[in-house]
């Protein structure tokens, strides 16, 4: 406008311009608290971690440099798990200071809506989104398989090998046992393949059953075909047992753990590893959960950067900075515990995988747009 032979320019073409600097201030602010949340995580849970196993390692006589490659080994795994909660922690820090200090009063002033100020932080959430993508599809499923392989072979001196198609051998004194595929949803080993050597290293017996299950704390082996390599007569050297009662050299508890699991395998190493068990017969429904929860739950920090921003900005009170950050915590631990209840109801075959995986995310992402939709 003129006036004095002055020319005022108008606010809102001043915030247009200086926006992006806004933006930089808004993006950099929210990935320095969220490294920081981060730093803080981890460090408390390496430390809980360490208390908890340095006894382990010490009774192994684990070297320092193993022990310490082990924990190292665990941060990517912490980070895919703790990212999508520093973010919204983070975005929660960032908004409540701004709210204090008149910052976003002073931007809707000078004409920028909620919706212009929150552009840079639905973009960090998507760049959030590739970067939690990314970690858990390359460097985890490494870090991961690494770790357990420590803890197996060198602190609990597991005699096991884990190959990429799931196919466990254990090795005990007098033994070989090999399980073709393990389903730790029900407890019930299939394939399994016992080889029993006398003293000299020689067959003496083969045991072959179509599944184990553990029930009532004990094996029981169903379709059961043995064949005694000492025993002269050919009619009693070889039995069929209908059922019977045996015991593995491990238990389930040890099995979940030398299982190779779905976080220790990329989205395409899974997705071939269904169509193989499928393909011979076997239930892949668990594993087809996990497939679309490789793709789905990344998105959690997206969800997470809404959620945040919804809560923050909802009336703008500056006193309500720890009580804003208490509904961020206790939103993450809902959606945690729902996405984890979704997941069990797909494991437990109530729920197609699709929907199980996809779920959580489908509600909590209705909740983070209705949260800013009030906002504004």
């Amino acid at each position: 406008m003129h006036g004095c032979g002055s020319y005022v320019v108008p606010v809102s073409y001043n915030i247009t311009i200086f926006m992006p600097i806004i933006y930089r201030y808004i993006l950099k602010e929210i990935i320095k608290f969220s490294v920081m949340i981060l730093g803080v995580v981890i460090g408390i849970y390496l430390a809980v971690d360490f208390f908890e196993k340095i006894d382990d390692f010490l009774e192994a006589h684990v070297s320092i440099s193993k022990a310490l490659l082990f924990f190292i080994l665990k941060i990517p795994f912490i980070i895919a798990q703790v990212l999508p909660v520093a973010v919204l922690l983070a975005v929660l820090i960032v908004f409540c200071i701004m709210i204090k200090n008149n910052e976003t009063i002073a931007l809707k002033s000078g004409g920028a809506s909620t919706f212009y100020i929150l552009k840079p932080v639905l973009l960090l959430g998507l760049l959030f989104t590739l970067f939690l993508f990314v970690i858990s599809e390359v460097i985890v499923p490494v870090s991961t398989e690494k770790a357990n392989r420590i803890w197996l072979k060198d602190v609990k001196k597991k005699n096991t090998l884990i190959s990429k198609e799931k196919n466990i051998w254990i090795k005990s004194t007098s033994s070989i046992t090999h399980i073709k595929y393990y389903d730790p949803t029900i407890m019930t080993a299939f394939g399994i393949t016992i080889y029993n050597f006398d003293k000299k290293f020689k067959l003496i017996k083969r045991i072959d059953a179509k599944k184990g299950l553990f029930k009532n704390g004990k094996w029981f082996f169903y379709d059961v075909l043995e064949q005694n390599l000492t025993e002269k007569d050919e009619k009693k050297r070889i039995k069929f047992n209908a059922e019977k009662e045996g015991m593995l050299d491990i238990m389930p508890e040890d099995l979940k753990k030398v299982i190779k699991k779905s976080e220790e395998m990329s989205f395409f190493e899974l997705f071939a590893y269904i169509n193989k068990i499928e393909k011979e017969g076997y239930d892949a429904k668990k594993y087809r959960v996990d497939l679309y929860a490789k793709i789905v739950f990344p998105f959690v920090c997206f969800i997470m950067c809404l959620i945040g921003s919804g809560i923050a900005l909802k009336g703008e009170t500056k006193e309500a900075m720890p009580v804003k950050i208490a509904i961020g915590i206790g939103t993450a631990f809902v959606y945690w515990i729902f996405h984890s209840f979704c997941m069990s109801l797909g494991y437990g075959r109530m729920l197609p995988p699709v929907i199980a995986a996809c779920t959580a995310n489908i509600v909590f992402l209705c909740v983070g747009f209705y949260l800013v939709f009030n906002a504004e």
